[in-house]
């Protein structure tokens, strides 16, 4: 008998088109990948296609059949997530949402539950309750969606599972209940206390729970167990540390009946307060307060299920990109990223401008000592330019933020045109990189140092700590002429460059390793002006020089005292209201803090303070540098931060 061979599954032929594409190099590897995993997935950084989706007002388009192209962002809620359940019930998360979105951003919310079309109604009436008078012109850029995830019927589904997320507020954190009582356990989603003022972080290992009433008053019995206490009675930093002086090695706070959970937070003077145990806000559980009052033992253990990504969005330039970390349960971290498209659209237009473009790198590895090197032909006419940019950006090895570097470092541009001079190496620019997320690109103004490129061929180096995770780096220079409004005749040109101060150690000693600088003005200069970049890092028993306040002056011929104060610095949104200046929104880590001169994510501008009334033209002149903390000499009792300055003089014909 002849054996009959089964006939091809249209699955099987399906994948075995795609393996002969790709060894004919019409498939690219990672589209091989996605394909095998059974979806054809996406990338940031791709085209979004069009979709429509059902809202409660009708249909939402994108993209818009007129010719706008708005920055899209789009929330999938669940109520599972603890997280997001405290995003849109605290009245200051639903007023940051009315108050701060950009007139630009649209929002398409939408729900993976199966109550979808309750809750579209139940989000939209929360974004009324708070945009108050202004609810009109807020709710026509919000659109909300009856329509679940599961049951949309376009790509957006794919986006939301292959970018899936199980950490930090991503995902669903859970706490398990076990009893002997119980055939199965009690499973609660939980929201853990805010990220900055609780070192404490929950173990993987099953705890011991105790009932210790509202927390408020010391309670001996939770000694070495998890403390069990409702909310109310006192705040919740009074609650931890009552439990913490009692030795309970966690706190869980329950919501009252009827009550959502809270962002746990500490107030005011409180969060100076360092507490070290790890603590969490869930709902109550019946189950658990009974056999808590039957004195029967319960066990309580902590994880994280990964679930599909709660944000994407697309950018004006109609590509997708990802959101990055929500750090606490507010809106605001949408409302920054939706700032940032449109820094990065108004950049786009800015690079338009006509300009002589040198390339440098495009994307090219940055790592270890050498870091990325280039060298370079310049204009042949260079004296004749006035405007110098660096359009520079910073991505990562991979398209997903989640092959980012782990920590902030600062990056240094240096430039070497002649290797016998004394400016050879000088510092040409300065980023500092973002807590893993890829987005990043800037144009930075330092037209004061077209001085320093006095040669035809340049070096350029740009570098980061060795140690420091690799970066992809692409650099532009861009040569132009400034506007010709005016008298092009009295257009001045950088022609020479004096190197001043450096920073260091900023310890006792930190002034005292400065001495008086003379200098002459060269006879054809009709201009003279100081430029200084300076960021300050490290952190002392004063938080000094990331987190304090340090002041930078100048003092030309004994008269004239030219400063520079990062009073933003320690600042709880310092940095993060420069996310319109070009700063990396929602990275990991403590991005948000004002620093000594620069933030996670952005380049660092130069100083610069015309000093020509300020000098003699004529005859000789002084400057002497000096650096404060606090109005005097900085005098740190442990671990010195230290200042990186570059400063010069620079003179303009």
């Amino acid at each position: 008998m002849t054996r009959l061979r089964p006939k091809p599954s249209p699955r099987f032929v399906f994948l075995c088109c795609f393996v002969i594409a790709a060894v004919e190099g019409r498939l690219s590897t990672a589209k091989l990948r996605s394909v095998r995993a059974g979806l054809e997935g996406f990338d940031p950084g791709d085209a979004a296609p069009a979709f429509r989706v059902s809202t409660l007002d009708g249909e939402f388009v994108y993209p818009p059949q007129d010719s706008s192209r708005p920055g899209l962002i789009i929330h999938a809620f669940t109520n599972k997530s603890a997280f997001l359940e405290c995003l849109w019930t605290s009245n200051m998360s639903l007023t940051d949402l009315a108050e701060f979105l950009p007139p630009s951003a649209q929002v398409l919310f939408l729900s993976m539950d199966d109550s979808a079309a309750e809750q579209a109604l139940w989000m939209r009436e929360q974004v009324y309750g708070a945009a108050g008078t202004r609810w009109k012109e807020i709710l026509s850029r919000l659109h909300f969606s009856p329509v679940p995830v599961h049951a949309l019927g376009n790509w957006i589904p794919r986006v939301l599972y292959s970018w899936g997320c199980g950490g930090h507020n991503c995902g669903l954190a859970q706490a398990v209940f076990t009893s002997p009582e119980w055939a199965v356990p009690v499973i609660s989603k939980r929201l853990n206390a805010r990220y900055d003022w609780l070192n404490g972080r929950w173990d993987t290992k099953p705890y011991i729970l105790a009932e210790a009433g509202d927390g408020c008053k010391p309670v001996p019995k939770v000694a070495g167990a998890v403390a069990w206490v409702s909310e109310g009675g006192c705040s919740f930093f009074t609650k931890i540390k009552t439990m913490s002086e009692s030795n309970a090695t966690g706190v869980l706070v329950y919501a009252l009946p009827g009550n959502p959970i809270q962002d746990m937070n500490c107030v005011g003077d409180d969060c100076d307060t360092t507490l070290s145990i790890p603590a969490a806000m869930l709902h109550v559980e019946p189950a658990v307060v009974q056999a808590l009052s039957k004195g029967k033992s319960v066990n309580v253990s902590f994880q994280v299920t990964p679930s599909p990504n709660f944000f994407f969005a697309i950018n004006q330039q109609g590509a997708l990109a990802e959101m990055g970390w929500f750090l606490y349960p507010t809106f605001r971290f949408l409302s920054w990223q939706a700032e940032w498209f449109d820094f990065y659209t108004d950049l786009l237009e800015r690079v338009k401008r006509p300009a002589d473009v040198v390339p440098v790198f495009d994307k090219v590895l940055m790592q270890g000592e050498a870091g990325a090197r280039a060298v370079v032909e310049l204009p042949p006419d260079l004296l004749g330019y006035d405007v110098l940019e660096l359009d520079a950006a910073l991505s990562c090895p991979g398209l997903r933020d989640e092959t980012c570097a782990h920590w902030d470092h600062t990056v240094q541009l240096f430039v070497c045109c002649d290797q016998f001079s004394p400016l050879c190496n000088q510092e040409l620019g300065r980023w500092i990189t973002a807590f893993r997320r890829g987005t990043g690109r800037w144009l930075t103004d330092v037209s004061p140092l077209l001085a320093l490129l006095n040669g035809k061929r340049c070096s350029l180096t740009m570098k980061t700590v060795p140690w420091a995770m690799p970066w992809m780096t692409s650099l532009n220079l861009r040569f132009s002429h400034s506007n010709n409004s005016g008298n092009s005749s009295e257009k001045l040109y950088p022609f020479k460059l004096v190197s001043l101060y450096n920073g260091g150690t900023f310890d006792r000693d930190y002034n005292k390793r400065f001495q008086e600088i003379k200098f002459d003005i060269p006879a054809s200069a009709k201009k003279v002006e100081l430029y200084a970049v300076i960021t300050g890092h490290g952190s002392d028993d004063n938080a000094c020089c990331e987190f304090c306040v340090t002041s930078h002056y100048f003092l030309v011929n004994n008269v004239y005292n030219n400063s520079r104060i990062f009073d933003s610095a320690g600042s709880a949104l310092g940095c993060a209201l420069r996310v319109g200046e070009g700063g990396v929104p929602n990275e990991h880590g403590t991005w948000l803090y004002g620093r000594g001169g620069w933030c996670d994510g952005l380049q660092v501008n130069p100083w610069r303070i015309d000093i020509t009334p300020q000098v003699n033209m004529s005859g000789s002149n002084t400057i002497l540098y000096f650096g404060l903390y606090d109005g005097r000499n900085p005098n740190p009792t442990r671990d010195p931060g230290y200042i990186i300055m570059f400063s010069s003089l620079v003179f303009y014909k």
